[in-house]
Order: structure tokens, then C-alpha cells, then sequence
């Protein structure tokens, strides 16, 4: 079962309040996103540490409801 897009972007608007999320299909099947999360969370982070966030926000969903997703993370 795949994962609506404004799904994916309101759990990473929850757990990272201010981000600016931009989610692409990649595939046209909604299960193969890319995400570019701009967030002043991510200041001073490593970029595993950032995404390690942005999976925290999906709660579990990823490999299961929410096949694939590429990140690209920035520092607001």
C-alpha cells in the first residue's frame, strides 16, 4: 500500500516544525519519493544525523507503506 505525498510531507512537518518540504514521485506510483527538507533543526548535524531524523518522522513506515525515498537535507 503505498504512501500519499501530502501524508509523507505533514509527518516530516510534525517532527521538524519550520521545515520547507519538497516531495517529488519519482516513479508516478506514489511508493518512490525524493524529499528535499530544508530545516534549522539540521544545524550542526551530520547528514546521517539529519536523515536519521527525517526516518525517526515517518515512523516506521519506510520499507513498508513508504517504499523508497531519497533525501537531500539542508541547514535553513
Amino acid at each position: 500500500m503505498a504512501m500519499h505525498a501530502n501524508d509523507i510531507i505533514e509527518m516530516i512537518k510534525d517532527a521538524l516544525p519550520g521545515a520547507d518540504v519538497v516531495l517529488e514521485d519519482l516513479a508516478g506510483d506514489g511508493d518512490h519519493y525524493k524529499a528535499i527538507i530544508t530545516s534549522s533543526v539540521f544545524a550542526g548535524k551530520s547528514r546521517i544525523a539529519q536523515h536519521q531524523l527525517v526516518y525517526g518522522a515517518l515512523k516506521g513506515k519506510m520499507g513498508g507503506e513508504l517504499h523508497a525515498l531519497a533525501l537531500e537535507t539542508k541547514e535553513k
